[in-house]
Parts: structure tokens; sequence; C-alpha cells
């Protein structure tokens, strides 16, 4: 481990020319800025925090036949050779035996099978055991009064030290030239952090080896849910190909195009004033794109994904557990390092109670009531966004459907005639709310952790569990609002020519209509622009931002020969991982996770644009891991934490999102009940669908208001002889005695929606719930592996105590004493 401090903080605690020894060995360098020290830990501090630390070590080698997780790469099945392209050497996806393991215990040293004392402890837990230490030494004097000075963290903080880290093995580019170091970072490098490696298999045990645990199951995580994508994936792109090559069987939009019904139908204004009169054959294009996404494979899809979700959840707490016993993390308890007391929760904590009923010192309510009221006010702004943009979609498309009134558009070549003034609206807006979010992202993130420190949770398990939350919802409602507004609101309320209601009542700006084509297309469009560009954006700041920091940051030292420049400086010339800095990668992947489960029914190709980024996220993490960052502390984690219970509810919410795009949003629906139930002669055709979906308004019972202005129509527009005009709804026309009330046809259809969101959530949730009664969360081999090790440790540990002679041929070490000494 390095650590530097800065030259005018330094003499108080690292003098100029006094060499330091820490355990047997320590280096005093001077560059005239920084001072590096290199902390050596030797044999008996790793024994006695291991034993602290109830670090398991291999006791006897595994006599339980290896199963193979992946089937992928089982030697027996058929044409085995065809998978060969996809493995990785087995010393780099096995780079250590597999073994029965067991705490470590000092006083047992020869229980245990150690060869050699320098290769026992691997990298990944000598620097965990060393931060261990350094997280706890305390620097105050002994007639200080202040007893809190502990810790390396709370020297970082106060700028005493510039940073603390592990050493990289070696440089990553090349293998080190010192024959004992294993250049893993290389090897990591080499085999799986270069792009064109994409389409290997990840070496999870090298990385948890040389990162930790924690870093090693984000990338299981990560490559399992990116295999997952795969099959949703390629029914996904079935589904759209469905809805592209069923384009004649597309009756209703045959209907729109044709000039003999579309162009004959002459649709009511879609604003005041500055809107005309229109022809229904306009929205041609709309149409045709509308049905590849809204066709009978969407109920189909949305139904899949549902269990889907369910069976990616389910084979990942299988894989989980797989990773659980192969890493010696069964019977994990969350180590001390995590549930040790934060620094600043024993500093900042002045104004604590004592709780009555448990003794325990809690901080006051008011803290909470200002957190949640933080939450609240910023949650409300992003709701404020939102509906900023919703007005900004309301006063443009006006802006928009007068410039566009005589199709000037259709003069740009290929795309001309594809723009209306819907489509200019939609994906305007959709930019526009994209570039809002990024903004807002960069501000609640510091809200989230300036409020997660203003509670000042006690264990560093409690902080990340707080702020996962917090940021997580700030997310969810930043990402997804505007998508919801689309799926949910957007012309759900728009009432009916003569009666239109407005933004909040009192404003000029009239609710926003769905073209006769549907609302679901411009879903897609919100969810391909944000969704895409969240994901592009995010590969630009993982890759190039890094690079650009530590291009610049590494100028001088490039000018020097290599020799010259050590690999300690090489290292502290990257960028630092923050504790926090899995947390953003996992916050990444599961607002992704949402985005291809919660609007799926929408856009089936969103798990195909997720898949495609997924595997060069992958590869953009692990070449950021090797070649950008210092090596982080590692640490242990046995689950992907907090994130479970969140894939947990995203995937139950999706359920019923889904339900209600297909009801609400989608055509589907109104579509069913015409062709069972009102189509001419009961031959079960599409045929007059568009006709009988389209209401009858009077034009002469538009207000002054609502009137078009004097040259806003179009010049085929002639009042004297178009009387009437057609809007999207079931109501009863002008002059009948409930003129402009619902049909018994919009009772029907709405009725026909409820059931359908009833039957859909019904039949998912009971298949869910089947399936993850069916898996079993722990597999049969892990299960009897893990009591075949329980089994040897209780034998094992029973003849060594009463057969040391048998059990062992090492002699037994005689007792051994601590001497702690501090040097002044």
């Amino acid at each position: 481990v390095i650590f530097l401090t800065p030259h005018s903080e330094g003499p108080h605690l690292l003098p100029v020319g006094r060499l330091v020894v820490v355990g047997n060995q320590a280096y005093l360098l001077y560059d005239g800025k920084t001072y590096y020290v290199k902390i050596h830990t030797p044999w008996d501090v790793l024994a006695t925090y291991a034993d602290v630390l109830k670090i398991k070590v291999p006791f006897k080698a595994n006599d339980i036949p290896a199963h193979k997780v992946h089937l992928l790469f089982h030697q027996d099945i058929p044409m085995n050779w065809l998978f060969t392209p996809f493995r990785l050497p087995n010393h780099i996806m096995n780079p250590e035996p597999d073994y029965f393991t067991s705490p470590f215990n000092k006083e047992k040293i020869d229980f245990f099978l150690i060869d050699d004392k320098e290769t026992f402890f691997p990298p990944s837990v000598r620097n965990r055991i060393v931060y261990y230490i350094l997280a706890r030494c305390a620097y105050y004097k002994e007639d200080s009064d202040d007893k809190n000075k502990k810790g390396i963290k709370r020297l970082l903080n106060n700028g005493t030290y510039g940073a603390a880290f592990p050493l990289h093995d070696s440089r990553y580019w090349k293998a080190s030239r010192d024959p004992n170091s294993e250049s893993e970072r290389f090897s990591l490098y080499k085999h799986w952090a270069r792009f064109f490696s994409f389409f290997k298999e990840q070496p999870l045990n090298l990385i948890r080896k040389y990162y930790g645990e924690k870093i090693g199951i984000y990338f299981a995580w990560l490559g399992f849910y990116t295999e997952m994508l795969f099959f949703a994936a390629v029914v996904g792109l079935i589904c759209f190909l469905y809805g592209l090559f069923t384009f004649d069987d597309n009756v209703w939009s045959k209907e729109i195009c044709s000039e003999e019904i579309g162009g004959n139908i002459i649709m009511c204004p879609l604003c005041d004033k500055t809107c005309g009169y229109w022809k229904l054959n306009s929205t041609c294009n709309s149409s045709w794109q509308s049905h590849m996404f809204d066709n009978v494979g969407t109920v189909f899809f949305a139904i899949f994904m549902g269990i889907w979700v369910t069976l990616f959840l389910e084979f990942w707490k299988r894989r989980q557990a797989r990773l659980e016993y192969e890493w010696d993390l069964v019977d994990f308890e969350e180590e001390q390092q995590q549930l040790q007391l934060r620094p600043e929760y024993e500093i900042k904590c002045t104004s604590r109670r004592l709780n009555r009923v448990t003794q325990v010192l809690v901080l006051p309510s008011l803290t909470c009531i200002i957190t949640l009221a933080t939450v609240i006010f910023w949650i409300s702004l992003i709701i404020a966004c939102i509906i900023g943009v919703i007005a900004y979609r309301l006063a443009v498309y006006a802006a928009f459907a007068s410039i566009m009134k005589d199709s000037p558009t259709n003069n740009i070549h290929m795309v001309g005639s594809l723009i209306t003034p819907q489509l200019a609206t939609s994906v305007t807006a959709s930019c526009i709310n994209f570039v809002i979010i990024m903004i807002l992202n960069v501000m609640y993130e510091r809200v989230a952790i300036w409020i997660t420190d203003m509670e000042i949770p006690k264990t560093h398990l409690e902080y990340e569990n707080k702020l996962t939350v917090k940021m997580f919802l700030f997310q969810f409602v930043n990402y997804y609002s505007s998508c919801f507004y689309v799926a949910f609101f957007k012309g759900k309320f728009v009432g009916r020519p003569g009666d239109y209601i407005y933004m909040f009542g009192w404003s000029k700006l009239r609710n926003e209509e769905c073209d006769p084509g549907g609302c679901l297309i411009e879903l897609t469009t919100q969810l391909v622009i944000v969704m895409a560009g969240k994901q592009v954006w995010g590969n630009i700041q993982e890759a190039l931002v890094p690079w650009l920091l530590n291009w610049w940051g590494s100028r001088k030292a490039r000018s020097h020969p290599e020799s010259l420049y050590s690999r300690w400086e090489q290292d502290h010339d990257l960028q630092n991982f923050s504790h926090l800095g899995l947390f953003y990668e996992y916050l990444e992947m599961v607002i992704q996770f949402g985005f291809i489960t919660l609007f799926v029914a929408s856009f089936p190709l969103a798990p195909l644009l997720a898949l495609l980024n997924n595997i060069i996220e992958v590869r953009v993490d692990a070449w950021k891991f090797t070649t950008q960052f210092r090596r982080p502390v590692a640490a242990k984690a046995h689950s992907i934490g907090a994130w479970q219970e969140i894939l947990n509810g995203v995937a139950v919410f999706s359920v019923v999102t889904n339900a209600f795009i297909v009801a609400f949003t989608s055509d589907m629906i109104p579509r069913l009940v015409y062709m069972y139930a009102y189509s001419p002669d009961n031959d079960l055709s599409m045929k007059g669908y568009i006709n009988n979906s389209l209401s009858v308004f009077n034009i002469s019972g538009f207000s002054e208001d609502n009137r078009p202005d004097d040259g806003e129509s179009p010049e085929w527009f002639n009042s004297s002889v178009i009387t009437t005009c057609r809007y999207r709804d079931y109501r009863y026309p002008p002059g009948h005695e409930k003129q402009y009330t619902h049909t018994m046809q919009f009772w029907h259809i709405l009725a026909a929606k409820l059931a359908f969101i009833i039957i859909m959530e019904h039949v998912v949730f009971m298949v869910k719930f089947f399936v993850a009664w069916m898996i079993p969360d722990v597999p049969a081999e892990v299960k009897a592996r893990v009591k075949r090790e329980r089994y040897l440790i209780q034998e094992y540990l029973h003849n060594y105590e009463c057969y040391p002679s048998v059990s062992s041929t090492r002699p037994r070490p005689p007792p051994t004493r601590l001497i702690l000494a501090r040097v002044h």
C-alpha cells in the first residue's frame, strides 16, 4: 500500500530524512513535492488479523467432482469444439486449485495447507488486512484530549495524506520482470479487458483473486444479466420482425393511407387558433410505424418479459449461491470493516438521545423529518421540470402545426415526407427532456449524498443502503416520469371538440391528443432517445473522461524514461476508485433494467439495445479497472446487496405497467373489441375500423377560442362545403338525443381493457410465483458441498485436537506471544 502526504502538511507526521518502519519494511522517497511510503505486512501480522477477520483458508483438497456452472462450456456436450472460441485458458479461468476451507486460526497453523507463507494469503486478502489495520490506527498523543483521531480515512479527508491505495502487481501492457510477481493485472488486460475479447467468458476467479469478492460479484452479475438479455433480445427481435412482415395484413393503416377513406376524412384541429383542419391520410407514415410495435406480438412479448424477469432473478440467485460457496462466502456476515462505526458518525453525531427500550443512543427524529422534506422537495422539482417539458410540447406543437400546414417539409430530401408536427414535437421534446435529465442527475447525486451525510448513518453498510434507496428513487422519477406521462396521461384527458380540457384548467395550453395511429409510437420515440442517449453518454463518461484525466495528469511524467517513472508513481497518476464506485455501476444497470422491463411492451427492441450496450459495458468496465484506476482496496460481499430487492420491486411493477400500456396506450383492445363485436356482418375483419373509431363534430359548435384563425386551414378546406370534422373517440354524433356523450361501445372497450389488465396480471403473477417456487434458490449440489465441508471441518478439528500425531505430520508450534510496540 502506498501513502502520499503533501510536503506542507507532512513534517509533524513524517519528518524529512527519517526512515519510518512499519512491519519490517518501509520506504521514504522524496521528489520535492510528494513523499511515498510503502507499507509491508509480515507474516505474524497477516496471521493475527486473518484470525481476527475469520478469513477462510484451505485445509484439504476438494474431493467432490467439479460441477460445470455453465452448460455452454461443459466438456461432454455434443460438438463441444464449437464453443472453443468462447473459452479462456484453464490457468486464467481457475487460477487456484479447489479446496475445502475453514476460518483461519493462528493457534492451529499446522491444520491448514500452508506451503509458502509468502503466497498463502492472496494479494486481495493482504491489502484488505492492511486497510483494516490502518482504518483503526490511532494517531493522537497519550496526553491528548481528542481520542477520536483514528483511521486513515480521516487523515485522507482532512488532507494530511493525499492518497492510500494498493499497488498494481505489474504494468497492464507487459508482464512484470520480477519472477515472484504473478502479473495478474497483465493477464486480466490480455484476456478480459480488451474489446476484441467481447465474445470470451469472464475470468471471474481471477477477478475475485485480484480485486476481491465485491468487485467480482458485480462482474458476475453483469455477465449473467448480459447472457440472459440474449434470450429476451431474440424474442423481441422476432416480435419486431412479425410486425414488419405483417404490413399487408394491416387493414386500418391501409384505410388511413387510402385517398378514398383517409383522404376524405377531415379531422378537427389539434390545437386552438394556430392549428387548422387536416386530412387523416397525413398520418399514414406514423400509422405504419406504429404497427411495427403495436400488434399481437406486443401482447405476447409483454407476457414473455414478465416470465423472463422472474427466470432472470431466480437463476441469478442460484448463480449467486454457487459463487458464495466457491468464493468461501457461505455463512458470511458483513465483515467488521463494514459494520464498524463510521468516523463521521462518531465525530458529527453529538446530539443523540437514549432510547428507553433498547438503551442505545439514536439520532433525534428531527433529522429524519428534514431528510424526508428534502427528498419530497427535490422529487417535486423533477415533476416541475417534466411539467415544463409538457408545456413546451403543447406550445411548440401549435408552432409546428402552423408551419407545416402546407407540408413544406416535403421539399426536404428523403426525410421530409416523414416529418409531421407530432413527430417533430415528440423528438425535440424528448431531446430536451434528455438534456434536463442529465443536468438533474448531477444535482441529485450531490443532494442524495448531502442528505445521507446529514442523517449520519452509523455503519458503512447502513450508509450505502440509505444512499442506494435515495439515489434510485431520484433516478426512477427523473428517468421514467416522461415515459409515464406519454404512456398513461397523454391523450387520455383531452375532452372533446367544443369542450376541451386545458392544462391546469386556466391556461391556454390545450392537453395533447394522440393521432389516430395511437400514442404508442410516441412512447417508443421517447424510450429510444432517453435509453440510447443515456447508454451512449454513460460509456463516454466511463471511458473517455478517466482516460483524458489520466493523460493530462501524467503529461510531465511521460517525458521521463520508464526506468525513472516508478510503478507507484504511475499508480498515483491513475484515477482513484471511490468507495461508491460500484454503486454507480449498479445504478446504471438497474436503470437500464427498468427501461427494458417497465416499458418493453412499447418497444420490443429494447432488450437488443441493452444487450449490445452491455457487451460493450463489460469490456469498458474491465478496461477501466485494469488501465485507468488505481487498484481498489479489496472487500467482501456475498450478494449484490440492496439492489436485489430493488430488482424484485421493478420486476413486479413491470407486470402492472406493461398490462396498462397494452390496455390503454396500445390500440390492441379497441381493435379486438371491434373485430369480435362490431365488425360488419360479423366476418371478424378490421374493415371499417377507422371510420368506427372516429366520432363526428359539427364545426359550427366551435367557440371563438377554439376555431382556427383565418389562413391557418389548408387551401383545400372550404367551410361552406365541409360542415363536420372527426376526432378520436366513441361519442354520439350531433343531432342525436345523447349527442357528444359516450356510446355503449366506449364502455364495452373500457370493460375489456380492465378485464385484460386483471387477466394478464393474474396469469403472469401466477406463472411468476410458480416458477419461483419450482426453482430453488440454492442448487442441490451446492447444499451437498456445504454439508460435506462442514462435516470435514468438524471431523478434522476433532482429530486435530484428540489425535494430533495422526491428524498431522507437521510439528506443533510452540505457544506464541504478540508484542506490540509503538515507534515514536
